[in-house]
């Protein structure tokens, strides 16, 4: 799995939200007094898992360096619907400019982490990972992945760059799974190279060709309990492909080493979250 720079991820998405929105300025907040101060607070609206306070930092720090954040719960912590997230205090203007952004990143970070959370609760009792996959919001893919791990969860590959997966097309322009993996002899040896699979007969080629990361397609729960007594340990097993909060325990159950979701990153329902300002 691959890391990244998580300052240098924040400052980027940050720098470019903030100027998404304000632009050439606030015409609203201007109307504020310039010396009225405020206190404020985030608070959830609903149970969730936190994640995405260093981006409402940054936003509110960028906006104005004398606004203060005193966070009363941390990233990963469950938070219960009517908890205040955080007290916030400096320049009324600058709050109120900075407040839509930095309920954006939380809003949406936490709704990844709370799902994510759901999932690796319900297979605690297994030895299943839940990974995350490439399935982003353009932009946004590094601080959802973040947020993944913030949920428990781990990291598939960042992009096209840091692992090799060789799917279903990749095999078709290849002529095959064999004449694929052979491709990768190149590949630098601390890269993962990772080969997709929709059968059983193209499972036993790629451990015949030496594969020892396979991601098993859609795969049935029968499919997948064959391919793990095929396997035998030889190779990890990840599964992939249509799966719900309600048949990932028996996937997980299989013996399979790695469950992927898309959904994690893909289909997320933002948290509900606001802020209050009292003069």
């Amino acid at each position: 799995m691959s890391n990244f720079n998580l300052k240098e991820t924040i400052d980027s998405g940050v720098d470019l939200a903030i100027q998404e929105d304000l632009g050439s300025g606030d015409l609203t907040s201007s109307l504020i007094p310039e010396e009225t101060i405020g206190q404020g607070a985030i608070l959830s609206r609903v149970d969730c898992v936190l994640s995405g306070s260093a981006w409402a930092n940054a936003t509110f720090q960028k906006l104005d360096p004398s606004i203060t954040l005193d966070w009363q719960y941390k990233d990963g912590d469950r938070v219960t619907a009517g908890d205040i997230l955080c007290k916030l205090q400096g320049p009324a203007r600058a709050l109120l400019t900075g407040e839509r952004t930095a309920l954006n990143f939380l809003q949406t970070l936490s709704a990844v982490a709370t799902k994510t959370r759901l999932f690796v609760d319900a297979i605690a009792h297994t030895n299943a990972t839940i990974l995350d996959t490439r399935k982003t919001l353009p932009g946004l893919r590094k601080a959802l992945k973040y947020a993944v791990r913030v949920g428990g969860g781990k990291n598939h590959r960042i992009g096209l760059y840091d692992g090799v997966l060789i799917k279903e097309n990749h095999i078709t322009a290849s002529n095959g799974i064999t004449a694929a993996l052979a491709a990768t002899r190149h590949i630098d040896k601390t890269i993962s190279i990772q080969v997709e699979v929709e059968s059983l007969e193209q499972l036993e080629e790629a451990l015949d060709n030496g594969a020892k990361l396979i991601l098993l397609d859609n795969f049935t729960v029968s499919q997948m309990k064959d391919a793990v007594a095929l396997t035998n340990k030889r190779a990890l097993l990840e599964a992939s492909g249509g799966i719900t909060l309600s048949s990932i325990v028996a996937i997980a159950e299989t013996g399979v080493d790695r469950i992927s979701i898309g959904t994690l990153t893909k289909d997320i329902d933002s948290i509900d979250l606001s802020m209050r300002l009292v003069f």
